[in-house]
């Protein structure tokens, strides 16, 4: 293990039963870093982050944090922060006494504890409400008293289980550029998980994605948007248009792809010919009318729908023989297609994707 490294999952598996939850969990958290794991309810994240927590035990394998294996280490005695959807807030006792808590419970003086519930008060810019009790506040308000409360001990690490999933979009969204700018300023190590694929989007510097109970893809937000490593990841993290396709042959580098309306277009790709795979190109990537003139992959299509959304325009097209796309216009877009045209629409080839079939 690297210096780098703070937590260390080794060959873990996790069954209830004769029931695999997860299969083979190798993961590296990175000291520092904002890590999320990602993934459909039933995909093994949240499993994962009650393990490190210390509220699973492993069936197999070991976890390392700083290189020392803590699977047997009871959860109080890992000095690590837990934040949950639900706040887990004391309703009996204020703001102050919620957060002098973890500090009582170390032992720490009262001049202590009075700074430290100071220090925190402030960092979550909730002063002047230090005797309110939890009932009194928001639900934003009762988040930042809980973040506070996982941070106020200054712990290597801290756990985020959904913690925003209780709270309205627009709060939601605001709360995310907080718990990062709380991860900027403290340089704390932070494991979230979320099946909110935006909010892993915008908070993380690696994402790992989850899928039936193993990790298929771990990297930075721009790889997993730009660079799915299958067809899962590519369907799953954002919208895509996913067309099945077989591959006819080879142009050079590229495959000639062949959709079910019997067009074909040649895509950067080494899959064999006779192969049944998944196209994938994101709608805000295609162009339509004149604009996909001069592009190197090109094909016909009938408009079927147009939804005007405020800051953009989205079009279901039709290929033939089921296949349907969408693509995403500017209001602004020179070309706005109507219900019923016959278009041509096209892409770059390098904007494509293309992956053996599941």
């Amino acid at each position: 293990m690297t210096s780098e490294t703070l937590i260390e999952f080794d060959r873990v598996q996790k069954a209830y039963g004769r029931h695999l939850v997860i299969k083979d969990l190798n993961l590296r958290v990175r000291r520092g870093e904002f890590l999320t794991l990602l993934g459909a309810s039933g995909s093994g994240k949240t499993t994962s982050l009650m393990m490190l927590a210390g509220f699973e035990e492993p069936t197999r394998g070991e976890i390392r944090m700083n290189g020392v294996p803590i699977e047997h280490v009871p959860p109080h005695r890992r000095g690590i922060g837990v934040v949950f959807q639900n706040y887990a807030l004391f309703p009996h006792m204020s703001v102050a006494q919620n957060l002098a808590y973890p500090l009582r419970m170390r032992g720490m003086s009262r001049s202590e504890i009075e700074a430290g519930v100071k220090r925190a008060v402030a960092m979550v810019r909730l002063q002047g409400m230090e005797e309110r009790k939890p009932a009194m506040l928001s639900g934003g308000q009762q988040q930042r008293v809980a973040l506070a409360r996982a941070l106020i001990f200054r712990p290597e690490l801290v756990l985020m289980d959904e913690p925003l999933g209780a709270l309205d979009k627009n709060l939601r969204e605001h709360m995310q550029f907080e718990i990062k700018e709380l991860h900027r300023q403290l340089g704390v190590t932070v494991v979230y998980v979320t099946h909110d694929q935006s909010e892993a989007l915008t908070m993380s510097d690696r994402v790992a994605i989850f899928h039936n109970g193993d990790v298929v893809q771990i990297a930075p937000p721009g790889d997993i948007y730009e660079k799915p490593a299958d067809a899962y990841v590519a369907g799953f993290v954002g919208e895509n248009n996913l067309i099945e396709v077989t591959v006819d042959g080879h142009e050079g580098d590229g495959a000639r792809v062949l959709l079910p309306s019997g067009q074909s277009v040649t895509v950067p790709s080494p899959l064999a010919e006779g192969a049944r795979a998944i196209l994938a190109v994101r709608p805000e990537k295609l162009r339509i009318g004149a604009e996909a003139e001069g592009l190197g992959l090109r094909v016909g299509a009938r408009v079927t729908e147009v939804v005007y959304l405020g800051d953009q325009i989205r079009a279901l097209l039709d290929f033939g023989a089921g296949q349907i796309a969408m693509v995403k216009l500017p209001v602004a877009a020179s070309s706005r297609p109507q219900v019923g045209d016959q278009i041509m629409v096209g892409c770059d080839p390098a904007d494509t994707r293309l992956f053996p079939e599941p």
